[in-house]
């Protein structure tokens, strides 16, 4: 699968996708993204991308032609049909697991990262396919949206984990996702021994002395540890 992202901040993804499995997946050729400055698309000699809005107000606003011209050389780039383009914005539909696991069965997503007071709506009305949200905020721009929908789609895709049954058990029926409380060695953890002054700390932490793992899943039982999950699992199905 293939992401393009189209911000003004390109050097904002450096870190991230050298990273962890988004690297590996780069690396393996299960998914391949690429960053495209916007002002590369702008055509005076100041590499303009934004600018007042019509009706006064503060700020600027991305304009309309560079992201015009930026999807369209995209477009005629890669052809593909399962290509999604995507406008990150505060009023967009809410991006939940179901979203993600209908774009990780795409060939193709471009992003469209906004900045300051948003963008041209003539980009939601005319270029974008869907418009986007990660949450009820409203943030300075759509680059970290566009690093979580790369993760959360990503990892949908077969191999980018390694291990296929490392989603078979937590996806549903509907595409939604269950979550379970986990645990680790070591089975019993005392704090105290690490903190000197004991009494000082957050009540929380001194609501028991010894952090236990619980027993049931630590019986050997498969059947017992199956029902304790259920009892205690989350399904996101949004």
């Amino acid at each position: 699968m293939r992401f393009d992202i189209i911000t003004i901040f390109p050097k904002i993804f450096d870190s991230y996708l050298k990273e962890t499995f988004i690297k590996k997946a780069q690396k393996n050729g299960l998914i391949s993204i690429y960053i495209h400055d916007l002002r590369k698309w702008a055509k005076d000699k100041h590499k303009t991308v934004d600018d007042r809005p019509y009706g006064g107000g503060l700020g600027m606003v991305i304009k309309v032609e560079p992201v015009f011209r930026a999807v369209s050389t995209l477009k005629l780039k890669v052809k593909s049909e399962k290509l999604k383009v995507i406008l990150f914005t505060p009023r967009g539909e809410k991006f939940n697991q179901k979203v993600a696991y209908q774009f990780s069965k795409l060939d193709r997503l471009i992003m469209i990262c906004g900045r300051y007071e948003g963008v041209d709506d003539r980009v939601a009305k005319y270029i974008a396919d869907k418009e986007l949200s990660i949450g009820d905020y409203d943030l300075m721009g759509g680059d970290l949206p566009a690093m979580v929908v790369i993760e959360t789609v990503a990892r949908l895709i077969p191999g980018v984990l390694g291990k296929p049954q490392l989603l078979k058990e937590r996806i549903t029926k509907e595409k939604g996702f269950i979550e379970y409380p986990q645990y680790t060695r070591p089975e019993v953890f005392e704090p105290n021994k690490y903190i000197k002054n004991w009494r000082a700390c957050p009540p929380k932490f001194r609501k028991a002395k010894f952090w236990r793992v619980p027993k049931v899943l630590l019986s050997g039982h498969h059947q017992k540890i199956e029902e304790w999950r259920k009892k205690h699992r989350k399904v996101i199905e949004k």
